[in-house]
């Protein structure tokens, strides 16, 4: 394997600093630590092993191998945002060896332990709201020690080498928010270490790890958009004829707009907690007011098809409906549902680009899902 000088790893960590640098204002970015635990897996090259012993007179007749062992990592990091963090910690991969038997008789015992330092890019894709793939590439300087005892016609000259090289590792898994205080990793990874031992340079681990944020800020409060429709003032008076009186005044609108990620998961009708707290409010500004109508409208993001963000706007309006009625005691005969799917996006045109589902793309059309109630009555 070829070597891997420390400027490499300088040169590595720029240029993930440069990755994350967008990111650095985003308002859910945070410190971790944690710690991992799991197993680890080599592969003694066999070939490489009875070679080395042929080239000195002695013929292997028997060779066990020790390649799984208790593996653990500790970790710390910062997170950008929802899809980029820089991750540092130190990693144990625990130990391997073999035990090989010889003609001329004899016996060669070989162990390494294996340690380092390292430094990767961890990506996340969410998957649900609380779910996530993620992926990661890192470098790693690694400290690989060496243990060798002969026996019998076997002499070892060598017995306790040491290297200090560094390498890179890189891997996968699936990640999961309990809450905003604790996350939970299931992931493989490999590392790419050098050796004496005649190990084909491969490590794999896989481990479980809980997620430690630190300091992570509360979630945004939903945006919340209010209107005042135009009243148009009374005719004027037909001069010379005693003018009738003014029609009243149709009564005031008020109309208030709810992004629907603030009130559900992606992809859900579902009203959630934070979603529960913004139409309580909702519901207790309208105590003392009378009203005559109250139209609940659902839409969507242009993601899709038409059928299905019809059939989502439609559940999301009824959702809301329902629980105004259950929770704040509305009257059902005075408060209407209506899906208005993609209709009248709040997006410009070409302001979002593409119609592939990407995480960037459905940021974007973030303004376009929404929920907007309107409310006919006065104080």
């Amino acid at each position: 394997m070829k070597e891997i000088h420390s400027r490499h790893l300088l040169l590595f960590a720029a240029i993930a600093s440069l990755i994350a640098a967008p990111a650095l204002a985003d308002e859910d970015s945070y410190f971790y630590g944690g710690l991992g635990l799991g197993q680890s897996r080599a592969r003694i090259d066999v070939g490489r092993v009875t070679a080395e012993l042929l080239a000195s007179g002695l013929t292997t007749t028997a060779l066990t191998r020790d390649e799984k062992h208790l593996a653990y990592k500790v970790l710390g990091g910062y997170q950008f945002n929802r899809y980029v963090a820089l991750e540092g910690g130190y990693f144990n991969l625990g130990k391997f060896g073999y035990t090989a038997t010889t003609t001329p008789a004899g016996t060669l015992d070989g162990r390494i332990k294996l340690q380092g330092i390292n430094l990767d890019v961890v990506g996340a894709l969410p998957l649900s709201e609380r779910l996530s793939a993620i992926a990661r590439i890192g470098a790693i300087y690694a400290d690989a020690r060496d243990d060798f005892r002969g026996s019998g016609a076997v002499v070892v000259l060598d017995r306790d080498p040491t290297r200090r090289k560094a390498g890179f590792k890189y891997g996968g898994g699936l990640q999961y928010e309990f809450n905003r205080s604790l996350l939970a990793r299931a992931e493989a990874e490999r590392y790419r270490v050098p050796d004496a031992l005649g190990n084909h340079g491969d490590i794999n681990m896989f481990s479980v790890s809980l997620i430690f944020p630190f300091g992570r800020a509360a979630p945004p409060p939903p945006i919340v958009k209010e209107t005042q429709a135009y009243v148009p003032p009374p005719p004027p008076p037909e001069p010379a004829v005693v003018p009738p009186p003014p029609p009243p005044a149709p009564p005031p609108r008020q109309r208030v707009s709810f992004q629907a990620d603030s009130l559900f998961a992606f992809n859900r009708s579902t009203v959630r907690p934070e979603g529960r707290a913004a139409l309580d409010k909702f519901a207790h500004d309208l105590v003392g007011t009378t009203f005559q109508t109250i139209t609940v409208e659902g839409y969507t993001d242009r993601l899709g098809s038409r059928t299905y963000n019809h059939q989502l706007s439609v559940q999301r309006a009824d959702a809301v409906k329902r629980y105004l009625v259950e929770s704040a005691g509305i009257d059902p005969a005075k408060i209407s549902a209506v899906g208005k799917d993609i209709s009248d996006p709040v997006t410009k045109p070409g302001e979002c680009v593409g119609n592939k589902r990407t995480p960037h793309l459905i940021e974007c059309l973030q303004p376009d899902r929404r929920v907007e109630i309107e409310v006919t009555g006065s104080k």
